[in-house]
């Protein structure tokens, strides 16, 4: 494969696990990030050991603090940026971004605006890129990939020839990469997934038992699968890795941050209290709220989603939201 220039937005765990593929993939990679000290560690370490902790990076990965280095002459530009960010780090980076593929891996909805992260680039950076730009999501925790564990993802976009740019790039023996033209069902559905495995963990913290979790994640899906169709995704994507994937993954595994918030809470922990001992963003916090605003817009009923938001932004007590969850009327399974 011809080495591609690629710009990696955002030195975090993801930015930086997604930048060490493509840099072992044999692409020139440079990744942006705002701290000095984890970027002079890349470079003369190969680690980031404040988010990425034991793991050895590739040597030909390069880290700088100047925007305008890493998108400068890029082919591909890689957003890896926390939601609450994406958009000021693209309008900042936007005069030295030419004609790239910009690839959206950001796991969230933008607050204020309710919009997904691929409405966000576009807005910033202009209608032009709409062709050129995919979603990057799927059951992946940073740590493992990193540690070149086997993965699989959805690379989305419409029309799919960007996709599979992305997934030529990304593709190798632990990384399997697939593509979709559904970017609003993939970008929502890893978006969502982050509020259902906050009510995962709030479960598992209170010890309701398996059942719970498994009904949690069961009707999880189908409120995501409802909100996503309601505003053009497809059904059939939440069914696969973007979907029920990924929610599966941050329901149960022990890396999830978002789980990890939600047993804080389940065990009496006051959220505001959790949230500012975690190192990283916990998406699904921000995504709770425009997914209630969202919901409440457009009348779709989102009752797990709803017990978190009161739970989150409304002082309920867990179990308080659990009884009115479990007192709601008879009614038919249906996912639509």
């Amino acid at each position: 494969m011809t080495p591609r220039r690629i710009g990696v937005l955002g030195g975090g765990s993801w930015g930086t696990a997604l930048a060490d593929v493509l840099a072992r993939n044999g692409h020139v990679v440079k990744v942006w990030m705002r701290n000095p000290a984890v970027a002079a560690e890349i470079n003369g370490r190969h680690s980031n050991e404040r988010y990425l902790a034991g793991a050895l990076l590739c040597e030909t990965l390069i880290a700088t603090t100047a925007l305008d280095e890493a998108v400068a002459d890029a082919e591909f530009v890689l957003s890896a940026c926390p939601s609450h960010a994406v958009r000021d780090v693209l309008d900042r980076a936007r005069p030295s971004i030419r004609d790239p593929i910009v690839i959206s891996s950001s796991k969230g909805i933008e607050i204020g605006s309710d919009l997904r992260m691929t409405q966000v680039i576009e807005e910033s950076l202009g209608v032009v890129v709409t062709p050129r730009t995919v979603v990057l999501s799927g059951p992946s925790f940073a740590d493992e990939l990193v540690r070149c564990l086997p993965t699989a993802v959805v690379a989305a976009s419409s029309p799919e020839a960007s996709a599979i740019e992305v997934q030529r790039i990304f593709q190798n023996g632990y990384l399997r990469v697939y593509t979709h033209t559904d970017v609003i069902g993939t970008e929502l559905g890893g978006a969502l997934k982050n509020v259902i495995a906050l009510a995962a963990g709030i479960s598992d913290g209170l010890e309701l038992g398996s059942n719970a979790r498994a009904a949690i994640v069961t009707r999880g899906l189908a409120e995501i699968t409802r909100l996503a169709c309601r505003v053009g995704a497809q059904e059939a994507t939440l069914a696969g890795l973007a979907g029920l994937g990924d929610l599966v993954l941050t329901c149960t595994g022990d890396l999830s941050r978002n789980r990890t918030v939600g047993l804080a809470i389940g065990r009496g922990e006051r959220p505001d209290l959790v949230l500012g001992k975690m190192a990283q963003v916990v998406e699904g916090v921000g995504t709770a709220r425009a997914a209630h605003e969202i919901g409440v817009s457009l009348g779709v009923e989102l009752p797990i989603t709803e017990a978190v938001y009161c739970i989150l932004y409304e002082e309920v007590e867990p179990r308080d939201a659990l009884a009115k969850l479990m007192a709601r009327g008879p009614k038919p399974e249906r996912w639509s």
